[in-house]
């Protein structure tokens, strides 16, 4: 594939996006260049490639692993073996890499499980390194269109083991560990460090570094626990000799690890085989399609502040992560007015490779926080200041809202194309975003596989006024501004449009890593290998995604037909989860003459959540079973509840307040003042988390008071700014009275009875008397216009007058009260 072998000449310095002082625009500062490699790469000399398949392997997989900063400094003739990045013979290196690779499972092969196990890998992250070379191996194959076929593999069968799990309380944690962890990880490891570095092992708050530090700690062995590995092998910010250091960590481990009992499941129950998250048969292939991938963050670094580009495109467009972020479990990152921003040199790329085809799709799993960022806030940029750039994919409350430049808009890509506001398109939730964008079609918007239906009416053009001196940005604009809070699972780009059943295909192919995890039951159904699968994704840092489960034998003459199957839970580390058990009224008889695409009886087709104890590494799973064929559980009867007695509640308030929609709503309605207005709605959106969000009476606020009187005086301003509403409103006013001639009875009148008609209402019981509201609005007016006596009201004191008086009885109980 020719994006394989497309190396884009790396610049001698490396730029960065500084902003000016005083919220100025963004200048790009040269940085000092890096320094040289210890070894120049190789230049291959020998024999040529002797077919395509050996031109096809150097171009996509040796020319990215021969080079002394990957592979090419040690897996030679002469070295270390196996010699795949032999620089003497490309045919005798595609010979032992045969060997290294596997055709059927790109993933699995010995040549990528190794660098992912934690050997040599030149990135960042182990992770990153496994996924850009299964992409330049799967470049080789030619296999990446079509997915690759699963097959399911026995996993190795144990039995259910007694462990022991982390408690609720971080008591033993704080009096054992915390204490380390606190005196010399807090600089970095906590959210308000200077620069936080996730995880937050050294919080201020004992509970956040407790729940932070349990993935990182083994309570059957200490000393293999990630928190002392990193200290002991990696030699990570050590305070005094590494190995004495670890000793501690471990000796703090032990101790809190001795606290803690055992936990050994009811041999009273009937129970499957147990096993590992990464035990279960890897769900690769998937269906995706990233034939014109050029760039993709999967956010599976866990740690660090970098976020690797996994697409094997070079140059790789590492982001650096600033402000606030934390690592998704599973895959993903959590911004909090945080962002991850290339480089301007690396950014080129994305320049180079969209101008020359003209077309581009921008595809990301997204979560936004909620849905009233506004701003746009910016979700992914390639810009060079708060009004410049390439492109932009941004949120404006229930809208997306794409962004491109090209001869037919300005320098910051508007007019936008966004999503329609009554649509509610984007939601708060983990949703599939795609925006298309070619110079015949314009641009599209898709969500979770469907096209919005938003019509461009702009027309496409070329896209030569791009600027290559621009850096692409994830969670903010370059200068920190218009933040985006969210969860951002994925991002991938692609230089050329993705058809829309690509799209769909790859909305239905999922994010993160699945597993087929086999839960044993030959021994209880007497079957030759048979098992109850489940899908299983580690959905974020706090929980599994169990689904769709269904039964298999890997024997081909094995019967699995008419076996009887009730009341399944999910077991994990000894003993079932109290949550999450939707799986425990199921009731079925399998029917072996149905099957999936793995020649699976299905089970059911529901999901459910499973929260993390240990961490994925860690946690082992098991299934339990009211019935399984002719097995039963037997389980303790539990005691009837206690019935407590019903309590007298206090007597309830007869009236309620209005929510935050319902004062808005109330407000445009009295004045005649469209919420839609460009002011009225910035308000809103600002003042909205101050506004009423419940209507209980007793969970009124000052602060809630504040923020409807700053509402009521924006529809007012808006009200009387507005000729022809204020002409409506007040018919007998006179707005050119000069003001110094005092406000009479008559001018009170004009200004006092239509406000009192309109807002009041008459014959209303519960409502103070009619001349009291009269009289405290006249006051008012005596005290605004009191300047009248030094003949010294300004011009537009008239106006302001009648702007007050509103805003008196629109924020007041009138409105709030219901």
């Amino acid at each position: 594939m020719n994006r394989r072998i497309l190396h884009l000449m790396l610049a001698s310095s490396v730029l960065i996006l500084s902003a000016c002082g005083g919220g100025g625009e963004t200048q790009v500062v040269e940085m000092p260049a890096p320094p040289p490699s210890s070894q120049p790469v190789s230049n291959y000399s020998g024999p040529a490639p002797a077919t395509s398949d050996v031109q096809d392997f150097k171009a996509n997989v040796w020319d990215n692993l021969a080079t002394t900063e990957t592979c090419g400094a040690c897996h030679i003739q002469g070295q270390q073996s196996p010699a795949f990045a032999r620089n003497d013979d490309i045919n005798e290196a595609y010979a032992i890499t045969n060997t290294l690779v596997n055709k059927t499972n790109v993933a699995e092969s010995l040549l990528i499980t190794k660098v992912a196990g934690g050997h040599n890998c030149w990135l960042n992250s182990d992770n990153a390194c496994r996924d850009n070379m299964i992409v330049w191996v799967e470049g080789w194959l030619n296999t990446e269109q079509a997915a690759t076929s699963i097959e399911l593999e026995a996993p190795i069968a144990r039995t259910v083991g007694a462990n022991k799990n982390f408690p609720s309380s971080p008591d033993l944690f704080a009096d054992n560990l915390y204490p380390l962890l606190e005196t010399y990880c807090s600089e970095c490891h906590k959210s308000s460090a200077a620069i936080p570095i996730s995880p937050y092992i050294g919080s201020s708050d004992v509970t956040e570094a407790y729940r932070a530090s349990i993935s990182k700690l083994n309570l059957d062995s200490p000393e293999d626990s990630r928190i002392v590995a990193r200290v002991r092998d990696e030699f990570h910010n050590c305070w005094g000799d590494c190995v004495a250091n670890s000793a501690e960590l471990t000796s703090a481990i032990a101790q809190m690890a001795d606290a803690i009992e055992v936990t050994a499941l009811d041999s009273n129950l009937v129970a499957s085989n147990a096993l590992g998250l990464f035990e279960g048969t890897l769900a690769s292939g998937g269906g995706r399609f990233e034939s014109n991938l050029i760039a993709k963050w999967e956010f599976e670094e866990t740690s660090g502040n970098i976020a690797s580009d996994t697409s094997g495109v070079t140059p790789l467009l590492n982001l650096t992560v600033s402000g606030g972020y934390e690592w998704v479990g599973g895959g993903g990152i959590q911004l909090t007015n945080g962002k991850a921003q290339g480089s301007t040199t690396a950014s080129a790329k994305i320049h180079d490779l969209i101008v020359s085809t003209g077309e581009f799709s921008i595809e990301a799993w997204v979560a936004p926080a909620n849905v009233i960022q506004d701003g746009p806030a910016r979700i992914i940029s390639y810009s060079g200041g708060d009004d410049r750039r390439n492109f932009m994919l941004g949120q404006t409350l229930y809208n997306y809202d794409f962004l491109v430049r090209n001869e037919n808009t300005d320098s910051n890509g508007e007019p936008s194309l966004s999503t329609a506001s009554a649509d509610e398109d984007l939601q708060a939730a983990l949703q599939h975003v795609v925006v298309n964008y070619t110079g015949n079609g314009g641009r599209q918007i898709f969500v979770n596989g469907q096209n919005t239906g938003d019509v461009d009416v702009i027309e496409g053009s070329l896209l030569n006024d791009w600027d290559d001196s621009f850096a692409f940005v994830i969670g903010s604009e370059v200068s920190g501004r218009f933040p985006f809070d969210g969860t951002i699972r994925m991002v991938a780009l692609h230089n050329r449009v993705l058809t829309e059943e690509q799209i769909l295909g790859n909305f239905d192919a999922g994010i993160g890593q699945r597993y087929y995890v086999m839960f044993g039951i030959s021994e209880i159904v007497n079957v030759n290998e048979a098992y109850v699968v489940f899908e299983v994704s580690q959905f974020d840092s706090f929980s599994y995604l169990f689904s769709e489960p269904f039964m298999v034998s890997l024997d081909e003459n094995a019967n699995l037909d008419g076996i009887t199957l009730t009341g399944m839970r999910i077991g994990i580390n000894g003993r079932e989860e109290k949550s999450g058990q939707v799986f425990a009224t199921l009731d079925v008889s399998v029917d072996g003459a149905t099957t999936n695409e793995l020649g699976g009886s299905p089970l059911s087709r529901q999901g459910t959540i499973i929260p993390v104890q240990k961490g994925a590494e860690l946690d082992e799973f098991f299934l339990t079973f009211e019935v399984l064929g002719d097995a039963q559980s037997v389980r303790q009867v539990a005691d009837d509840p206690v019935l407590s007695q019903p309590q007298d509640l206090p007597r309830q308030a007869e009236v309620g307040i209005r929510n935050f929609d319902e004062i808005n709503a109330s407000m445009s309605a009295l004045t005649g003042v469209s919420s839609n207005v460009e002011g009225i709605r910035t308000t809103f959106t600002t003042l909205r988390q101050q506004l009423p969000s419940v209507t209980n009476i007793d969970g009124f606020l000052t602060s809630n008071q504040m923020a409807i009187t700053q509402l009521a005086i924006k529809y007012c301003d808006a009200l009387v700014e507005d000729t022809q509403l204020r002409a409506s409103m007040f018919p007998d006013m006179n707005f050119a009275a000069n003001a110094n001639n005092g406000f009479d009875q008559a001018t009170k009148d004009a200004i006092i009875n239509p406000l009192t008609e309109r807002m009041l209402g008459t014959n209303i019981s519960t409502q103070p008397a009619s001349s009291d509201v009269y009289n405290e609005v006249s006051g008012l007016i005596d005290r605004l216009g009191a300047c009248a006596n030094q003949n010294s009201c300004s011009a537009d004191t008239t106006e302001t007058v009648v702007k007050a008086s509103c805003a008196a009885l629109l924020g007041s109980a009138v409105v709030v009260l219901q």
